[in-house]
């Protein structure tokens, strides 16, 4: 599904505010060589990780997207009392039910938004959650959406004996706040896709209803802990980042050489450097946290951009490219122009 949202919408979407939250606990390849067989050249190299955070034991995920989402409201100009809905997009949440979202409604004492989670697989989800918070405030029905993506991946999730997968992943979330903008503004165009005949390229088999948590298998790290096929990400990755931000570009009249900062999940270097390669562009024209907080799922576009345009990369009138990618297997894509302060009504 491919979408101009520019056109034939009350209201253009923009990005008034971003902010993130990492813990403050650091892991090293080095820490991790001298558990599983590993370097720190090997992770570097193939992945481009150099470190990343794992969350404190009274660290939950409502505490990392609540402050994520309050230096995101704060950048904004905004009070929580201004946000009008709030969307998670998670993997692992505090508790089965009731939705996380509704603990960080609560934290940040948003009391007029509305909130759910959004579960859509993870990596991919960042830019599914923006494009359906973008709906809703291109409507009419919101004014004001904070979106949030995080994860801790290392407390349930990750077999810290695999290096195939613990190697890649850190604990973090990212938020933005999505506000109104003139018509034509902003949010130029977003591609939501699936392929679900590769659904078991990258996937926790137990704990659902597939395949519910035994006394049998609680401890068996085969299906108990996130398993993927290394090989086929990349292919599959390397081939939609690049083809799904071509045509977001086309989408909205643009051409991918005149994409200003390409914001990319944090997957792995040499996915992001290959792509970027398949568009004509160069790696100064993207910016990059791998190296420092890993592939932290859902939050990654969020953790990146904040970054950059607290680093001065991203200026008012800039065309901004976001991809993301993952379980699914899914992916999306997002094009559009850099608000000015002015811009919002």
């Amino acid at each position: 599904m491919i979408t101009n949202l520019a056109k034939n919408k009350e209201y253009g979407v923009g990005v008034r505010g971003v902010g993130y939250y990492v813990p403050e606990q650091v892991v090293t390849n080095h820490d991790l060589a001298k558990k599983i067989d590993t370097s720190d050249e090997w992770i570097s190299t193939r992945i481009g990780v150099k470190e990343r955070r794992r969350a404190a034991a009274n660290e939950n995920l409502s505490d990392l997207a609540t402050e994520s989402g309050k230096r995101a409201i704060e950048s904004a100009g905004l009070s929580p009392e201004d946000i009008d809905l709030i969307i998670l997009a998670r993997v692992d949440p505090d508790h089965i039910d009731p939705s996380t979202s509704f603990l960080v409604q609560h934290k940040l004492g948003a009391k007029n938004a509305a909130a759910f989670d959004a579960v859509i697989g993870g990596c991919p989800g960042s830019v599914y959650a923006i494009a359906i918070g973008a709906n809703f405030v291109a409507t009419g029905a919101c004014k004001n959406v904070l979106v949030i993506g995080g994860d801790i991946l290392s407390r349930n999730l990750l077999n810290w004996n695999d290096r195939n997968t613990c190697c890649f992943f850190g604990d973090g979330a990212g938020a933005m706040v999505l506000s109104r903008v003139e018509k034509g503004k902003g949010i130029q165009s977003y591609l939501l896709e699936v392929d679900g005949s590769r659904y078991d390229t990258c996937i926790i088999p137990a704990g659902g209803n597939a395949m519910p948590i035994t006394n049998e298998n609680v401890y068996d790290e085969s299906v108990r802990y996130l398993n993927m096929d290394n090989k086929g990400v990349w292919n599959f990755a390397t081939t939609v980042f690049p083809d799904s931000i071509a045509r977001v570009a086309k989408e909205a009249g643009l051409e991918t050489k005149n994409i200003d900062m390409v914001i990319a999940h944090q997957a792995n270097i040499n996915i992001i450097r290959t792509s970027l390669e398949k568009l004509g562009l160069g790696m100064e024209k993207t910016h990059t946290t791998i190296e420092k907080y890993g592939n932290t799922g859902g939050a990654s576009p969020f953790i990146t951009l904040t970054e950059a345009v607290d680093l001065g990369k991203v200026k008012a009138g800039d065309k901004i490219a976001f991809v993301s990618f993952g379980a699914g297997l899914a992916w999306a894509s997002m094009l559009l122009e850099w608000s000015s302060e002015d811009d919002f009504i």
